[in-house]
């Protein structure tokens, strides 16, 4: 769906985005974490050609970025909910959606289907004759993301869909962004909740400027602390250390004061060893349990470091 080579944009003396390299599968979530100004914003704008390309190359749902005779037919297929949402305040929610859909040239009855069904989604159905101006900020935000899949575009962009709603109003957009999932849309989301790209994302890329890795939720954590068990043990601490490797072989094992902390490759085959161990040697277990990074740990980490944790 979407796939990036070198993609890179200068302002003047200042490189953005730098040698982006990318690919986003179809029916992929795909989460975009950085801090401010690490470009996250200016890749959107460049994949949706909303703002040219100092260099490198893109292809966004079949069409070349930067060819002017795509990029109508691009935007046809994209859906964007920018950072800033940009309504007619003056008017109401459902006359905002249905002018952007007259735009996108979407036939009548399709679009009053379409713009019911989204109001509906988001619980602003009852409210669509009122005007935006007398709305929340957490309504404008939904008016907003109603307006990028009025047309039913195959791709999404989200530019920090939750940033500054309330909990109630960020609970229901991201359940709302779970049903677009489950209906296996292509999302690219900007975010800096990195709970919330947990919950939601297939992927994850942490960019700062230049990307710095690409994977799983999961496979990022496990690729910067791999499998650790602590055993919470009374008894001989030295003692049960050697039984556990002579049990499971040589590897690294950390002595923290009534804990052990043991790397496995098996959790689910090593830790009863590692019980078993324990207790052969005359210790006394008392509590056994997995450890790894949490996201917000790699993201640290990586932005900080500029490193891979693979």
């Amino acid at each position: 769906m979407i796939h990036t080579e070198g993609l890179t944009k200068q302002f003047g003396p200042v490189t953005a985005v730098d040698h982006l390299t990318l690919d986003v599968q179809e029916g992929e979530v795909f989460g975009f974490l950085g801090p401010n100004g690490a470009g996250k914003t200016t890749t959107v704008r460049m994949l949706s050609s909303l703002i040219s390309r100092t260099s490198g190359s893109a292809e966004v749902a079949g069409h070349q970025i930067g060819d002017p005779s795509a990029e109508l037919q691009l935007r046809h297929q994209i859906g964007i909910l920018p950072e800033n949402v940009g309504l007619y305040e003056s008017s109401s929610a459902y006359e905002n959606l249905e002018y952007y859909g007259q735009l996108q040239r979407v036939e009548a009855t399709a679009l009053r289907q379409s713009i019911e069904r989204l109001l509906r989604m988001l619980d602003l159905w009852e409210k669509r004759d009122q005007p935006v101006a007398t709305f929340s900020k957490g309504m404008k935000q939904k008016v907003a993301i109603a307006r990028a899949l009025v047309h039913d575009p195959v791709l999404l962009f989200l530019d920090e869909p939750t940033a500054n709603l309330d909990p109630e109003a960020s609970k229901t957009v991201r359940e709302f962004i779970l049903e677009l999932k489950r209906e296996r849309r292509t999302i690219f989301l900007n975010t800096h909740h990195l709970d919330e790209a947990e919950r939601i994302c297939d992927r994850v890329g942490i960019l700062n400027t230049r990307l710095v890795t690409t994977g799983t939720p999961g496979q990022l954590k496990l690729g910067m602390s791999g499998r650790r068990t602590v055993a919470a043990v009374d008894g001989p601490m030295e003692t049960m250390a050697a039984a556990i490797r002579a049990r499971l072989g040589d590897r690294r094992i950390e002595i923290q004061g009534g804990s052990l902390i043991v790397d496995v490759s098996d959790p689910d085959r090593d830790n009863p060893e590692i019980a078993a161990a324990i207790v052969g040697a005359g210790g006394r277990l008392r509590q056994l349990t997995q450890v790894s990074a949490s996201l917000e740990d790699v993201y640290l980490k990586l932005i900080h470091e500029g490193a891979s944790p693979a």
